[in-house]
């Protein structure tokens, strides 16, 4: 026992020594990575596990660590040292697919993704979705949110702050579904609320042969810089409105075309600019 706690005041004491801007750092770094693990378990098959899993060997290296040297404890160390390895591998085997689901996750995010990535992949949900909207004749209305936001909006209807996908899209404007007869806001590739009441233009504006959808489409676009698509429930045609313009009848690369040009306008700008600053110079 008293070789035990000889063991403990001398590593207390060399802890002592240690540089505390540096320790904090470090016991930071080690929260942090910690946290993120944690809460990316949280509610798997896996949490359980990697609790169990830790609890076992932070306590058996503490143990080892306050271990006497002079008593001869180099193969349990060793021993140690080898299912330090194993456990290694079994942790890879048993969460094979939360570390699969992490993997995916890092592929998609927006560091590697870029800006023009998000908007390819917004593109491709919203003309998924609008065709298969506009096949059945299920009226649909959707704002892109650009540089004025549309939070005001966004606060009429219902919040949803979900990933952009075309089924969730589609199960939202299916006839029966209390937010179908509103208009959806989408903001960085999300889908921020549903259910929310868009501003209608004046009638004068608007076409007679046109319905609400179109008015509100017009509407929100004549006071905002918002990329509206808007599917018809009477014909089933794809139009979009921006700028107090619409472009009734949009199919196919006409519609992918015009939506990749709006929505991704900021850096075809910047792109124009850059050009012309050294076309000038």
């Amino acid at each position: 026992m008293k070789e035990i706690l000889d063991a403990i005041t001398i590593y207390y004491s060399r802890v002592m020594t240690y540089n505390p801007i540096v320790v904090g750092l470090e016991m930071l770094l080690i929260g942090l990575v910690v946290w993120q693990v944690i809460k990316f378990l949280k509610g798997t098959r896996g949490a359980r596990l990697v609790k169990g899993v830790a609890v076992l060997l932070v306590s058996v290296y503490v143990v080892i660590r306050l271990l006497p040297e002079e008593l001869g404890w180099d193969r349990v160390k060793f021993l140690y040292g080898n299912f330090l390895i194993f456990a290694f591998v079994a942790v890879v085997v048993a969460f094979q697919p939360e570390l699969r689901r992490a993997l995916i996750q890092i592929g998609k995010a927006k560091l590697f993704q870029g800006k023009r990535g998000q908007v390819e992949s917004t593109v491709a949900a919203l003309i998924e979705s609008s065709s298969y909207l506009a096949r059945n004749k299920i009226g649909a209305l959707i704002a892109i949110e650009q540089s004025v936001g549309l939070g005001a909006i966004a606060e009429t209807g219902t919040a949803i702050d979900a990933g952009l996908t075309v089924n969730l899209l589609n199960a939202i404007f299916y006839p029966g579904s209390a937010l179908h007869d509103m208009g959806v806001i989408i903001n960085h590739g999300r889908i921020a609320a549903a259910g929310c009441q868009l501003p209608l233009a004046e009638s004068d504006d608007v076409d007679a042969s046109l319905g609400s959808r179109h008015r509100a489409a017009l509407g929100l676009c004549q006071e905002t810089d918002a990329v509206v698509l808007v599917v018809s429930e009477e014909t089933g045609r794809i139009s979009i409105a921006h700028q107090g313009q619409l472009h009734i009848g949009l199919v196919g690369d006409n519609l992918r075309e015009m939506l990749m040009g709006l929505l991704d306008l900021p850096r075809r700008r910047k792109a124009r600019a850059k050009k012309s600053a050294s076309g000038g110079e």
